[in-house]
C-alpha cells in the first residue's frame, strides 16, 4: 500500500493561519503531487499550495522495511497505480496534478488511464515507457546491457551504486552526485534488483494511446538515460493534449542539478493549467544543499 504524507497546506513561515481564500492557488483549489522515481530527493513547495509527497511501499521497504515488499506485486507499473489511485481517492483529492519523476511518470499515466477523473495533468520528468531498443523504437539500451546491469546489482551492489549514480548525475554536481548516491546505498540489494528488473524489463508503449489527461513532457537535453527521442515518441502516441519541455541540462535528475530550470515551467500556472494573478513562490533544493526560489 502506498502510504503518504498528510495532507498539507503550506503557508509562508510568518503566517499563523491560512491565506484568505481569494488567494489564487485556493480559489482553484488546485493539488500539486509529488512522486519521485525510486529515490526521494523531493522538491519543496512553499507559499499557498497544497502539496502531498507520496512513498512507494517499495521505496521504503528498499531502505529499512524488508516485509513491506513484495517482489510479486511490484512486478508490474499496474500495481503502484492501483496505489496511487487508492491514495488520492483516500484525502478526497480533485483537480490533482500529478509530478512523476522517471518511473514514476509512467506510473501516473497508468493510473491516468484508470482513473482519468482523479487527475488535472500530468507532468512527466524523465519518464520513459521503454527502457529497451526495439524496432523502430530507441529506449536507451540494449537487452544485454540490462542483464550484465542486474548480475552487477546481485555479485556486487556496492560497486554499481556509484557507477549507477555517476550514470544519473554528472560530476559537475558534486553534492548532488553524493546525496544521491548515499540514498541509493541505503537500498536493500535484493529490492535494488527486484525494483530495476520491473523498470527496465517493462514496456507500457501501448498505455500511451489511453492517455487523456492533459500531459507535460519535460526532458533534459542530455538524459544519461532517456533518448530524446522519448519525449517526441511520448508527445506523438499519448492521446490527449501533451507539451514538450526540453531542459537544457546533462543528467537524469534536473530537479537535483537545474533546479531554476525546473521551476521556470512551473510559475504563474504555465504548466500546471491555472491562472494565477501573483506569484507562487516556489522551492527547490539546490545542488549545493541551498534553496533556489522562483
Amino acid at each position: 500500500m502506498t502510504t503518504i504524507h498528510q495532507r498539507r497546506r503550506l503557508y509562508p513561515p510568518s503566517a499563523t493561519s491560512p491565506p484568505p481564500l481569494t488567494t489564487p492557488i485556493r480559489r482553484h483549489e488546485v493539488t500539486v503531487g509529488i512522486v519521485g522515481g525510486g529515490q526521494r530527493h523531493y522538491q519543496r513547495w512553499h507559499k499557498r499550495m497544497v502539496v502531498i509527497e507520496v512513498d512507494y511501499v517499495p521505496t521504503k521497504g528498499a531502505v529499512a522495511h524488508l516485509n513491506l515488499f513484495d517482489p510479486d506485486r511490484y512486478s508490474s507499473f499496474d500495481a503502484f497505480a492501483n496505489d496511487l489511485i487508492a491514495q488520492i481517492q483516500e484525502l478526497n483529492l480533485s483537480s490533482f496534478v500529478f509530478i512523476g519523476h522517471s518511473v514514476s511518470g509512467m506510473i501516473g499515466c497508468v493510473a491516468s488511464t484508470k482513473r482519468p477523473d482523479l487527475f488535472k495533468r500530468l507532468i512527466l520528468l524523465g519518464a520513459s515507457p521503454s527502457y529497451l531498443n526495439a524496432q523502430d523504437y530507441e529506449g536507451g539500451f540494449e537487452r544485454s546491457v540490462v542483464e550484465q546491469m542486474f548480475m552487477t546489482i546481485e555479485s556486487n551492489f556496492s560497486s554499481w551504486v556509484p557507477k549507477s549514480a555517476r550514470l544519473l548525475i554528472d560530476e559537475e554536481h558534486p553534492l548532488a552526485l553524493e546525496k544521491y548516491e548515499k540514498c541509493l546505498g541505503r537500498m536493500r540489494p535484493e529490492i535494488a534488483l527486484s525494483l530495476a528488473k520491473t523498470i527496465f524489463l517493462s514496456d507500457v508503449r501501448d498505455v500511451l494511446e489511453w492517455v487523456q489527461v492533459p500531459c507535460t513532457i519535460v526532458q533534459t537535453s542530455h538524459d544519461s538515460v532517456i533518448p530524446i527521442s522519448v519525449a517526441r515518441y511520448m508527445q506523438s502516441k499519448i492521446k490527449g493534449e501533451s507539451t514538450p519541455e526540453i531542459i537544457e541540462n546533462d543528467g537524469h535528475y534536473p530537479q537535483l542539478t537545474a533546479p531554476c530550470c525546473c521551476l521556470m515551467l512551473l510559475p504563474v500556472g504555465r504548466v500546471i493549467g491555472v491562472s494565477f494573478d501573483d506569484k507562487t513562490e516556489l522551492l527547490f533544493p539546490a545542488a549545493d544543499g541551498t534553496s533556489v526560489a522562483a
